[in-house]
């Protein structure tokens, strides 16, 4: 089986390290701190309090889950933010990319070994989320689809990283980039609807009613939420622990007394919201690989430089 050199070279050179021991270390006692927490609360709550807790147990799921995506968005990004620059920095950068290796086969392999390090810490706390499973009487099938959550999230959260190594020198500089991309593209999906929220409300108060073209565009607005994460994670914690989805009752205009039809009322029923978000993420993810691949291509840097040096002599 083909396995990417630059991931079986950087995995086997950091199991050697005591890094990843600690690592995991770190990730395994945040997840205690966490889980002693909930379970503090959930003793200290009221309906609970005469000892028969085995029912309070699901809602640990969505607490170890939320905090241990919220550890991968945060890590994964550092790693392949790292990745790129760090070769610069080291001056090995050159002598990579004349392996027979193509660029979006060296971005890949990044990419790959900082998602396959993810996935050893989700790995890890797997024993901390079987009692939701064991003693909550959740579904398994749960467990696979946060496997496959925690994925998607390790690999947007790469390719932004290593977006951002490529358009680098220096680590640092593409690790703050990184947070700073993550935070605008988290805001950019976020204020719109708001704005279109707020410009309903004003055409409510002040006219008496909002028009049908507004309500519709103003609705479909309501599509730039998919590529929210933190929108993604509600949604899907609303189906594991409610059954019911909580964009379907999401329309800016329902409470205006316009009926809209469009694109958002299909994508707001059953998991199509879900489903469509997942493979926009993916696209994305994947844009974001192919252009960090094109940055670091050196028959591309060769041929901008050639034209360059051709404009200069004449």
């Amino acid at each position: 089986m083909y396995l990417n050199p630059i991931v079986k070279k950087d995995i086997k050179v950091q199991s050697r390290s005591m890094r990843i021991c600690w690592g995991i270390f770190a990730y395994e006692l945040i997840l205690a701190l966490v889980f002693f927490l909930a379970m503090s609360i959930i003793q200290g709550n009221s309906r609970y309090s005469s000892g028969n807790i085995y029912s309070a147990m699901v809602w640990l799921y969505p607490v170890l889950a939320v905090t241990q995506l919220i550890i991968l968005g945060l890590v994964v990004p550092v790693k392949t933010a790292s990745s790129i620059s760090g070769e610069k920095e080291r001056q090995t950068f050159d002598i990579m990319m004349t392996t027979g290796m193509s660029p979006f086969s060296v971005i890949m392999g990044k990419v790959m070994t900082a998602i396959v390090q993810g996935m050893f810490f989700v790995a890890a706390s797997m024993p901390v989320m079987a009692l939701t499973f064991i003693i909550g009487g959740m579904s398994w099938a749960y467990l696979f689809w946060f496997l496959g959550i925690a994925l998607l999230v390790s690999l947007f959260s790469a390719s932004i990283g290593i977006l951002c190594s490529s358009l680098c020198k220096r680590s640092i500089s593409a690790v703050i980039m990184s947070y700073v991309f993550y935070l605008a593209f988290f805001l950019g999906t976020t204020v719109l609807p708001i704005v279109a929220g707020g410009v309903a409300a004003n055409m409510r108060f002040m006219l008496g009613s909002v028009p049908k073209a507004f309500a519709m565009f103003g609705d479909n607005i309501l599509l730039f939420l998919m590529l929210n994460p933190a929108v993604y994670l509600i949604e899907y914690f609303a189906w594991v622990m409610a059954g019911e989805s909580l964009v379907s009752n999401m329309s800016l205009f329902s409470t205006q007394g316009v009926q809209v039809r469009g694109p958002v009322n299909l994508l707001t029923t059953g998991f199509w919201w879900l489903i469509c978000s997942t493979v926009l993420f993916v696209g994305i993810s994947f844009l974001f690989l192919w252009l960090a691949s094109k940055r670091i291509d050196p028959i591309r840097g060769y041929s901008s430089s050639s034209r360059r040096q051709g404009r200069k002599g004449r």
